[in-house]
């Protein structure tokens, strides 16, 4: 009988994130710097770091929390622009990164990778946002 490999959080994403919520396919994590609305998804399925490694139908499930999230994110947060990356140079668990970004904020229009240290959210921050955004969140996907 073979050993069927287990999804896990790369070390990294569980240093640098807080899970919010556990999607259809994918793990949301909120990245812990306060500095932008940034918003990481990872696919709960083990050994992928491309998103062609998924099948169609995860592909398809990947492509549909990607965008329900932007469009409320874009909502909730009033952004001027999302930004939507999957780089894995650092990190090569596959996980996709939305960042709203705004036209005053301080990297803009330049990317955020690497600017500036990451400036944790206090426990009130977190608070706010999370009543912000995980209603909304569990009514779309109850929808869905």
């Amino acid at each position: 009988m073979s050993e069927e490999t287990v999804f896990t959080l790369h070390p990294q994403l569980e240093k640098d994130g807080i899970e919010l919520a556990d999607l259809p396919l994918c793990k949301l994590l909120l990245c812990n710097d306060s500095a932008y609305p940034w918003f990481i998804l990872v696919p709960k399925v083990a050994d992928i770091s491309e998103v062609y490694q998924l099948d169609w139908q995860q592909q398809q499930q990947l492509l549909n929390e990607s965008s329900l999230l932007s469009e409320l994110l874009m909502q909730v947060f009033s952004g001027d622009k999302m930004n939507v990356a999957a780089l894995g140079n650092v990190v090569e668990q596959l996980h996709v990164h939305h960042v709203v970004r705004f036209k005053d904020d301080a990297q803009w229009p330049k990317p955020i990778w690497g600017q500036q240290a990451l400036t944790p959210y206090s426990a009130e921050e977190l608070t706010v946002l999370k009543d912000k955004l995980l209603p909304q969140l569990a009514i779309i996907f109850a929808e869905k």
